[in-house]
This record gives structure tokens, C-alpha cells and sequence, in this order.
């Protein structure tokens, strides 16, 4: 009978030392990734340039053409200038989607406008 109440009692043992340790485990995993997120947000601003394209948190596209301590001015148009926080920019911008497609310039026949007059076979 005393062997039960041992092994119950250190299975009770483990079980608070499980209870304890993986809250710490999860607040550890937390702060490393939110430090790791940060130097690359550091690491980010510090190569910016002016001319290179980039991609804003909201997905604004646009081409820097000034930078300052804390904001960075946009061309996301000929002649249209937005100014932006710098902690805005998430990224550079991919060149996939900033080139046209040539599917998406060339009409395929099912997306052609139908003609009532045109009789079908």
C-alpha cells in the first residue's frame, strides 16, 4: 500500500513540475521571437535606400525617393508622393508582384464578351 501513495506521490511531483516549467518554457519562446523579429526590423531600416522599391505594412507598393530619421516619402506613381513612417515598410518588394503578366494582358476566348447575334455550334 505504501508503494502507491509513493508512486502517486511522485507522479504528483512531476505533473506540478510540468505545470510550473512549460508556462516559463512558452514566455522564454515568446521573447526570443519577438527579438529576433525586431533585429530584422532593425536590419531592415538600416539598408533601406533611396530608389529601392518596397512594400508597405497595408501592401502599397511604391519606390523611395527621400528618407528621413522617421519618415520615408513614396512614389507609387508618376507625380503621386506618399509619406510614410518608416516602421510602416514591411519589406522589399517582390519583383513577382510588381511585374504584369502576359496572361493577364491577352484575352482567353471564355473571357471574351458574348455577342447574342453570333449563333454557336
Amino acid at each position: 500500500m505504501s508503494s502507491l501513495v509513493a508512486a502517486a506521490s511522485s507522479s504528483s511531483g512531476t505533473s506540478s513540475l510540468l505545470i510550473f516549467a512549460l508556462p516559463l518554457l512558452l514566455i522564454g519562446w515568446m521573447f526570443y521571437t519577438q527579438r529576433r523579429r525586431t533585429k530584422e526590423s532593425q536590419r531592415l531600416q538600416s539598408t533601406m535606400g533611396v530608389g529601392d522599391e518596397v512594400m508597405t505594412t497595408s501592401g502599397l507598393l511604391g519606390r523611395i525617393i527621400a528618407l528621413d530619421d522617421k519618415v520615408a516619402t513614396l512614389e507609387v506613381s508618376p507625380g503621386v508622393n506618399i509619406r510614410f513612417s518608416r516602421r510602416a515598410i514591411a519589406g522589399p518588394a517582390s519583383l513577382a508582384s510588381t511585374s504584369p503578366t502576359a496572361s493577364a494582358s491577352s484575352e482567353s476566348e471564355t473571357d471574351a464578351p458574348s455577342d447574342p447575334t453570333r449563333l454557336t455550334d
